[in-house]
């Protein structure tokens, strides 16, 4: 994938660089409604135009975090509005929605929803759940915006700098990375879940019990 990302970077000219950052922006903005598109890949090559000279890395940044923002907002109105039948006819398009995934997505996110929304912004399936599938949980909306920018900015961010610095290699590194942070995400979970379950069992919760009624 580097080469053809390089190639990409060299030909474009620089008279289309708004028409660039407005795909950057539009790219990763339907992704994050919920289509499964590149929306990572469109950040690094964006990086290495700028890296080329052909674009103004910080407004690559600014357009990416914006249509992060946008589009997990929309994607999180969709899923409030639609519900759990978005995803049921999503499931039976796409394997990304299949019914397996919905509920482990479910259960993670009524648990750490907030970080879900943060943290899934680094790996490439939680990108595309996490806005309908907050609005669908009806995650405060707050609360959900402000996870959801802390994240679009520090991915948009992260992602951006380092391929803008490390150049023609950046796809491949980011792609080990994703799996990386998805595997660390997994642990964490499974983790606080089995601490959970461990503390529960020391200090299981009283049983009420019912007051015997006085005869009459």
């Amino acid at each position: 994938m580097g080469e053809p990302l390089l190639a990409l970077a060299i030909t474009i000219p620089t008279g289309v660089a708004v028409l660039a950052y407005l795909v950057v922006g539009l790219v990763i903005g339907v992704e994050s409604m919920g289509v499964p598109l590149p929306g990572e890949t469109t950040l690094i090559a964006a990086a290495l135009l700028a890296s080329q000279g052909h674009l103004r890395i910080e407004f690559v940044i600014a357009a990416a975090a914006a249509g992060a923002i946008v589009g997990d907002s929309i994607g999180y109105f969709i899923g409030r509005k639609a519900g759990r039948g978005l995803f049921e006819r999503l499931g039976r398009r796409f394997h990304h929605f299949s019914e397996d995934r919905l509920v482990r997505a479910e259960k993670y996110f009524h648990k750490y929803g907030v970080w879900t929304v943060f943290f899934g912004r680094f790996v490439a399936l939680l990108r595309i759940f996490a806005g309908p599938m907050a609005g669908m949980l009806r995650m405060h909306y707050p609360r959900f915006l402000a996870a959801n920018a802390a994240g679009g900015i520090a991915w948009s961010t992260t992602i951006g700098l380092v391929a803008y610095n490390i150049g023609d290699n950046a796809d491949k590194i980011f792609g080990k990375v994703s799996i990386w942070a998805l595997a660390v995400i997994a642990v964490a979970a499974v983790s606080a879940y089995v601490i959970h379950k461990v503390r529960r069992r020391r200090h299981p919760a009283p049983v009420a019990v019912k007051p015997e009624s006085a005869d009459v």
